[in-house]
């Protein structure tokens, strides 16, 4: 079958338009995760050497794109020469030494100035603050050496001073990184690899599992919270607070609910057993072997690594981190939609398997509607 020409150009109209398409899905104007807006020095280092050499393969792009379409229109075979012969070519020194030279050369040119970067980010800070990044199916934890401090899914540090990151895994591998912070850091079982993040100014910057890692990779965020250095105390001096038992009858049941449903897996601190010991998990039948730590869970804004609100969106603007959320903006739907059935909510593998038992994820604890509201209200004092 002869394609006529009018069939050639709507296929070529049809492939533009797609082209175009396809453009237009990489823009945005809501993009937490934009790697192009640096928000610290380091990001800035990256950006100062990304945004030239993206420009020079641009123009090379441009280049070579125009030469090819020229030598397609004007060498394309026509009808009158069906049976012509080409004219042959064999070589051209100054052109094969042109096109050889210069290449050369724009490498140079991007390699002096990308080693001076790799060395600058790679070096170690002088008295940096500690934390420890550990990612495992499908969440991370945050570990504050020397405080006794855990946190999940959030990072929290003061603006403007430098954070040492030691980032690995609890499982399989996964990728540590904060766009608008610095570059990534593979999290690989057994090693542990540095990276260093700052804040010019206190605010939140989200992050992302960027290595697939399995089920629910897509749902492996993080959020870092930059403070400024009073409420850095502040939130220090809240996460090392002393475990204070509820009083309400409704949250004292759930507290009842949360150490023989959930302290096998979750921990928190100064939780006591009803031998007046503290609940600390032993062997949590999960492959990472840890569970979310939700001592101070109501002083995060996110859980199930960070992909669920837990505050209302008219409360977005209050400083939770610091105080706590207010009980007034708990989201408790989306809390009680989580324990109800939370592998309905997030794609997980709770189910035990090998030799011991070992699942990914929160299993559906089968809850009754009483019991999500008594655990509702016991979380809701963990501020």
């Amino acid at each position: 079958m002869t394609r006529t020409p009018g069939s050639r150009w709507r296929g070529r109209y049809l492939a533009l338009v797609a082209g175009a398409l396809v453009l237009v899905t990489g823009c945005a104007s809501d993009a937490p995760q934009d790697t192009f807006k640096p928000a610290g020095p380091y990001a800035q280092k990256i950006d100062n050497l990304a945004r030239p050499v993206f420009y020079i393969a641009g123009v090379v792009l441009v280049l070579v794109f125009a030469a090819v379409l020229f030598v397609i229109f004007k060498f394309r075979q026509r009808d009158d020469d069906a049976n012509k012969v080409p004219h042959q070519l064999h070589g051209n020194t100054k052109l094969e030494v042109l096109w050889t030279i210069a290449p050369a050369v724009l490498l140079v040119g991007v390699l002096v100035p990308t080693l001076a970067t790799v060395f600058d980010l790679a070096r170690k800070p002088k008295d940096p603050i500690q934390i420890t990044a550990l990612g495992q199916q499908w969440w991370w934890e945050f570990q504050y050496p020397g405080t006794g401090i855990v946190t999940s899914g959030e990072m929290v540090f003061p603006a403007g001073q430098t954070v040492l990151v030691t980032v690995s895994s609890r499982d399989v591998i996964h990728s540590f990184w904060f766009p608008r912070l610095n570059g990534k850091r593979d999290a690989v079982p057994g090693r542990f690899q540095t990276v260093k993040i700052q804040a010019d100014k206190p605010g939140e910057y989200w992050g992302q599992c960027t290595e697939f890692c399995g089920l629910s990779h897509a749902n492996m965020r993080m959020r870092a919270v930059a403070l400024s250095p009073a409420d850095w105390e502040r939130w220090q001096a809240n996460q090392t607070a002393a475990y204070a038992a509820p009083t309400d009858t409704l949250a004292k049941a759930g507290e009842a609910q949360f150490a023989a449903r959930c302290a096998s897996c979750h921990q928190i601190n100064g939780l006591l057993g009803t031998d007046g010991k503290p609940i600390i998990p032993r062997d949590v039948p999960q492959v990472s072997g840890a569970a979310p730590n939700l001592s101070h869970l109501m002083s995060r804004s996110t859980f199930a690594g960070a992909i669920f609100d837990l505050k209302l969106p008219e409360c977005t603007a209050t400083n939770t981190e610091v105080t706590g959320t207010p009980v007034e903006c708990l989201n408790r739907s989306a809390l009680a939609a989580w324990l109800r059935n939370a592998p309905g909510q997030k794609p997980m593998v709770p189910e035990l398997k090998g030799d011991p038992p070992k699942g990914r994820g929160m299993p559906n604890l089968n809850l009754t509607e009483q019991q999500i509201q008594e655990l509702i209200a016991y979380l809701s004092t963990r501020k």
